[in-house]
C-alpha cells in the first residue's frame, strides 16, 4: 500500500512572501511601486522619442481646426458630402501652397541664375585686377593669401560636399513631413464628425452637453484670434509693400508676402519678418534700409500696443499680457521639447491654448466658489 501524499513543498516564492510578511516587509507594495516607476519612465522615454511626430500632429490638428469652417461652409452651400467638401478644401489649400512656393522660389532661382551668369565675369576681372573686386584683392593682398593657402581651400571645398548632401536629405525629409501633415489633416477633417460622436457617446449625455458647449467656445476663441491675427498680418504686408515699392526696392511683393506670413506668429513674428527685409533693403541702398527699419519699428509698436489689444479684447476676450506670457512660455517649452521646430509650434499654439484655458477656467470658477 502506498501512503497518502503529503502537502506539496512550498515554492521559493511562497517562502519569500511568507518570510516578508512575518517581518512586516511590504514586498507587494515595493514591487508595485518599482513597476509603476519603471513603466512611467519607459512610457515617458517612448513619448520623448516620438516628440517630433507629436509636434507634427499638433500642427496638423491646428491646421484642421482652421480649415474646418471652410469645410462646413461648403457643406451648407451645395456640397453635402463631407468627403467631397474636404477634398475641395484640400485641393484649394494645395494650390495656395504651391502658389506661395512659386512666389518665393521663382525670385530665388532667378537671383541664383543671375549670380551664376555673372560670376565668371567677376572672377575674370578679379584675376586681371579690374573692377571693384580686383581693386580689393590687390589692395588687401588677397591674391597672395589665396596662393599661399590654395591646398587648404581645395580641402575646404571638398569638405563642403558633406553639408550639401545633408542639405539635400533635409529638403527630402521636409517634403515627406509636409506630405504627412497634409494627409493627416485631410483624414482628420474627414473623420472629425465620427470622432466627435464616439467621444460624446462615451462620456454620457449630461457631460456631453457641457463638453460640447466648452468645445464650441474654445473653437470660437481660437478661430476669432486667428482671424484677427490674419488681419494684422495682411495690414503688415500691405504697409511693407507700399514702403518698399515707394523706395524702389525690388521684389517688394515677395517681401510683403514674407512679412504677412511670418507676422502670423504672435508678438515675435514682426521682428523675425523684419530682419531679412531690412537687410535686403540696405543692400539696395542705405536710405532704403534706414526707412524700412523705421517703418518696421513704428508698425511693430502700433501692432503690439494698439491693434493686438483691440483684437484680443473683441475676438477672444483674453488679456494682452496673458497673450505675451503665453507666447514666451510656449516658445520655451516647445524649444525644450523639440528644438527650433518645437519652439515654432509652441509659439503658434500658445495663444489658442491660452484662450482654451481661459474658457475652461471661466467655466470651473463658479463651481470652485460654490464648493467653498
Amino acid at each position: 500500500m502506498t501512503s497518502p501524499a503529503g502537502p506539496e513543498p512550498a515554492s521559493s516564492r511562497n517562502r519569500l512572501m511568507a518570510s516578508a510578511e512575518k517581518h512586516n516587509v511590504p514586498v507587494r507594495t515595493i514591487l508595485t511601486s518599482v513597476g509603476v516607476v519603471a513603466g512611467t519612465y519607459l512610457g515617458a522615454l517612448f513619448l520623448y522619442r516620438l516628440r517630433d511626430l507629436f509636434l507634427l500632429l499638433l500642427v496638423g490638428g491646428f491646421v484642421a481646426l482652421l480649415l474646418n469652417p471652410a469645410v462646413l461652409f461648403l457643406q451648407r452651400h451645395g456640397i453635402a458630402r463631407r468627403g467631397v467638401a474636404v477634398g475641395v478644401v484640400g485641393l484649394i489649400s494645395l494650390i495656395v501652397f504651391l502658389g506661395l512656393a512659386f512666389a518665393f522660389g521663382y525670385p530665388l532661382v532667378r537671383s541664383l541664375t543671375h549670380l551664376a551668369d555673372t560670376l565668371p565675369g567677376y572672377v575674370k576681372q578679379a584675376q586681371q585686377g579690374q573692377g571693384w573686386l580686383g581693386h580689393l584683392l590687390r589692395r588687401y593682398h588677397v591674391d597672395q593669401w589665396v596662393s599661399q593657402n590654395a591646398s587648404k581651400l581645395v580641402s575646404l571645398a571638398q569638405g563642403l560636399s558633406g553639408p550639401a548632401l545633408a542639405l539635400g536629405r533635409g529638403a527630402a525629409s521636409m517634403l515627406v513631413m509636409l506630405l504627412t501633415v497634409f494627409m493627416f489633416v485631410l483624414l482628420l477633417l474627414t473623420e472629425a464628425p465620427k470622432l466627435r460622436t464616439v467621444l460624446l457617446e462615451a462620456i454620457g449625455p449630461h457631460r456631453a452637453e457641457r463638453v460640447e458647449r466648452l468645445a464650441g467656445e474654445m473653437r470660437r476663441s481660437a478661430t476669432g484670434y486667428m482671424v484677427g491675427n490674419l488681419a494684422t498680418s495682411i495690414i503688415a504686408g500691405v504697409v511693407v509693400f507700399v514702403a518698399l515699392a515707394l523706395l524702389g526696392v525690388p521684389f517688394a511683393f515677395l517681401f510683403a508676402l514674407w512679412v504677412a506670413l511670418v507676422d502670423f506668429l504672435p508678438t515675435i513674428g514682426g521682428a523675425l519678418a523684419g530682419i531679412p527685409t531690412v537687410l535686403f533693403a540696405f543692400g539696395h541702398s542705405v536710405e532704403a534700409g534706414v526707412i524700412t527699419f523705421v517703418v518696421f519699428i513704428v508698425y511693430t509698436q502700433l501692432e503690439n500696443h494698439v491693434l493686438n489689444p483691440l483684437i484680443m479684447a473683441k475676438s477672444v476676450n483674453i488679456n494682452p499680457l496673458a497673450v505675451f506670457l503665453s507666447v514666451l512660455v510656449g516658445a520655451s517649452v516647445g524649444d525644450w521639447i523639440g528644438g527650433l521646430f518645437g519652439g515654432f509650434v509652441g509659439v503658434l499654439l500658445a495663444v489658442p491654448l491660452a484662450a482654451s484655458g481661459h474658457v475652461i477656467a471661466r467655466d470651473l470658477w463658479p463651481r470652485v466658489r460654490a464648493s467653498d
